[in-house]
């Protein structure tokens, strides 16, 4: 496997994103890892690899990048990572800030400039890009299908946030112009993804382009997914890969 972290040179500066592959049967399909609250880290570097080693180009932006190279991970006394909501108030509001100054629409320009770069001379198949996003990611992962449905055709939204909103540009709503596939991984107990929640998402796709699927893990907390988690459920992990590669065999195809 390769692998290496540049600076991605975008209109508002540079933007650390770590780039992963298989060393032979080039040009792959890419796939862009849309990062959680918590930035960039090894956790998301091993998702990445995990990736790679079937056969993808995979990126992982630093979309926090205007405000510095932020990292954040507080680790239990077995070295997991722990959950937000287990954070004291002082830790927690540290590990919101960035994500108060980061906004929809600067993860769409930033992947304006991924797009660009990856054209570019990267060993990167024309045509359908896939995507897989965490928490505030998985929203980011519906805003690429919104903004970009000729090249991104093969998303997943893992216990994302914030999906349907009040305002009137909802992350939802632009799922009407989404086109290829869509997948939702939602944790049964998961706060900032209510049944209502899921609900309309799933009304949203009835009568698109897009075929959507989802599936309720039974038990599973929000960040369940995530492998250095302290509330990691493996089994459902486990079952969001199994449909996530399929869908991109089919959307993006194999080396």
């Amino acid at each position: 496997m390769k692998e290496r972290l540049i600076d991605l040179p975008t209109r508002h500066g540079k933007m650390d994103t770590f780039i992963t592959h298989p060393e032979e049967n080039g040009p792959f399909a890419a796939v862009v890892l849309y990062m959680d609250v918590w930035g960039l880290r090894e956790e998301l570097f091993d998702v990445a690899r995990r990736i790679a080693t079937v056969g993808y180009y995979c990126l992982v932006p630093n979309f926090y990048y205007r405000q510095g190279r932020i990292r954040h991970q507080f680790k239990d006394a077995d070295g997991r990572m722990i959950s937000l909501h287990a954070l004291d108030e002082a830790r927690k509001q540290q590990v919101l800030a960035p994500l108060n100054k980061l906004t929809d629409q600067m993860v769409i320009d930033d992947t304006v400039d991924l797009l660009s770069f990856i054209d570019r001379g990267e060993p990167v198949k024309k045509g359908a890009i896939g995507s897989i996003g965490y928490c505030m990611g998985g929203r980011h992962v519906f805003r690429a299908a919104e903004h970009f449905p000729d090249r991104f055709r093969a998303g997943a939204s893992l216990h994302g946030t914030a999906l349907v909103t009040e305002a009137a540009d909802s992350p939802h709503l632009g799922m009407k112009k989404a086109r290829g596939e869509m997948y939702c991984g939602y944790a049964e107990k998961d706060p900032w993804t209510p049944p209502a929640t899921i609900k309309v998402v799933a009304e949203i796709f009835r009568g698109t382009e897009a075929r959507y699927r989802e599936v309720i893990h039974p038990g599973a907390d929000h960040g369940y997914a995530l492998p250095d988690r302290d509330i990691h459920d493996k089994q459902a992990a486990n079952r969001d890969w199994e449909i996530i590669f399929t869908m991109f065999r089919r959307q993006l195809g194999t080396t």
